[in-house]
C-alpha cells in the first residue's frame, strides 16, 4: 500500500508559501526554521520530486509542487471542517436530529413533542421525513433517519419501543345509514366504498387481514394517501372510511364523522420508535422518545374516555 503525505508537512508546504519562507513559516506554525526545512525535504522525498525552488531569496512551486500545495489546501482545510464538525458533537445540547413519522402522527402527535424539545434542546436541528411506517423503518435501516415513529413490528435489526396501541374503526357521515342506526352493519359491506390508506401503508393491510379472517371480501376499496382526503370523503357521504379516531377527534366532537367499531373483534394497531441496534441513544434522542411517551399516553387515555362502550356490529 502507498504511503500518504502526512498532515504536518503538507502543513509546512502550505506555510511556506503563504507566509512567504522558511524562517516565516517556522514562526506561524510555532516551530524551528530546522523542523519546516526537515518536513519540506521529507515531503519531496515521498513526493518523489521537487517541489520548492528558491529565487531571489523567495521560495517559488514548480508544476509538481503547485499542484500538490493546492490538493493540500483542501485537505487542510476539510481536515479543519471536519474537527470543527466532531467538537460540536462534543456539546450534549448541540446537535441534529432526523425523525421518520407518517403524516397523521407529523399533524397529531409531534406538534407537542417538538415544541417541548425544542426548549430543551435550541441548539439541536430537528428534521422530519414524512412517509408511512413502511418508508420510514426503510429509512431507518437505510441510516438516513435516526428515529422512527412507526407502527410495529419492526425488523429485527431494530429495537422498537412501544408508546401506545390504537384501534381502526369506521368513520362514516353522520347521514350514512349506519350512523343513524348506531352500528355497522358488517353484511352490508362489499357494497361499500371503503376509503383507506394505500397498499404501502401497514393500516391497508391490516384491514385486510382483519376483514379476510371474518370472510368479507372487500371489493375495491378506494385508496387514498392523506388522512385528512379521507375525513373530507368520509364526511361528504362518498364512502366508509377507516381511521383510529384520535386522527378524526374534532370531526367526531362537533358531529361532521361518526365512529363505529368494525365487529365484535378489535382491529388494533401498535405504535413505538424504532431504532436500530446496538446503538444507544444520546440524551436528547432519550428525550425526545420520552416526550413521544408522555404525550402518546396521554393520547391513549382520551382515547378511552372519548370511545363509549361500543354495541356489537351486525353480522
Amino acid at each position: 500500500m502507498q504511503e500518504v503525505f502526512e498532515a504536518r508537512q503538507l502543513r509546512a508546504l502550505v506555510a511556506v508559501m503563504r507566509e512567504g519562507g522558511f524562517t516565516q513559516a517556522a514562526r506561524a506554525l510555532n516551530l524551528t526554521q530546522s523542523a519546516v526545512s526537515h518536513a519540506m525535504r521529507a515531503l519531496e522525498q515521498d513526493a518523489g520530486c521537487k517541489l520548492l525552488y528558491t529565487q531571489h531569496k523567495q521560495p517559488h512551486l514548480t508544476e509538481a509542487g503547485e499542484e500538490l500545495f493546492n490538493m493540500a489546501v483542501r485537505v487542510l482545510d476539510e481536515m479543519a471542517t471536519a474537527r470543527l464538525s466532531l467538537g460540536e458533537r462534543g456539546h450534549w445540547d448541540r446537535g441534529r436530529l432526523r425523525v421518520g413519522a407518517s403524516a397523521a402522527a407529523c399533524q397529531f402527535l409531534l406538534p407537542d413533542v417538538l415544541r417541548e424539545f425544542t426548549q430543551c434542546f435550541p441548539e439541536y436541528h430537528v428534521s422530519l421525513e414524512v412517509g408511512d411506517s413502511p418508508a420510514s423503518l426503510e429509512r431507518l435501516c437505510n441510516h438516513e433517519i435516526d428515529l422512527a415513529l412507526a407502527l410495529g413490528p419492526a425488523p429485527e435489526n431494530c429495537e422498537f419501543r412501544p408508546l401506545f396501541t390504537d384501534e381502526v374503526r369506521f368513520l362514516v357521515s353522520p347521514r350514512h345509514p349506519w350512523a343513524m342506526r348506531g352500528r355497522a352493519v358488517l353484511r352490508e359491506l362489499p357494497s361499500q366504498t371503503l376509503i383507506l390508506h394505500g397498499k404501502r401503508s401497514r393500516t391497508f393491510h391490516l384491514v385486510v387481514e382483519y376483514f379476510r379472517a371474518e370472510d368479507i371480501h372487500l371489493g375495491n376499496p378506494l385508496e387514498v394517501g392523506s388522512t385528512e382526503a379521507i375525513k373530507e370523503l368520509a364526511k361528504i357521504g362518498l364512502g366508509v372510511a377507516l381511521l383510529p379516531p384520535w386522527t378524526a377527534r374534532r370531526e367526531i366532537q362537533e358531529g361532521s364523522l361518526v365512529d363505529l367499531p368494525l365487529g365484535r373483534r378489535k382491529l388494533r394497531r401498535h405504535w413505538g420508535v424504532a431504532t436500530l441496534k446496538p446503538r444507544r441513544l444520546h440524551l436528547a434522542e432519550e428525550t425526545f422518545v420520552g416526550l413521544c411517551d408522555g404525550v402518546c399516553a396521554n393520547l391513549a387515555l382520551q382515547s378511552e374516555e372519548k370511545i363509549p362502550r361500543d354495541r356489537a356490529a351486525i353480522d
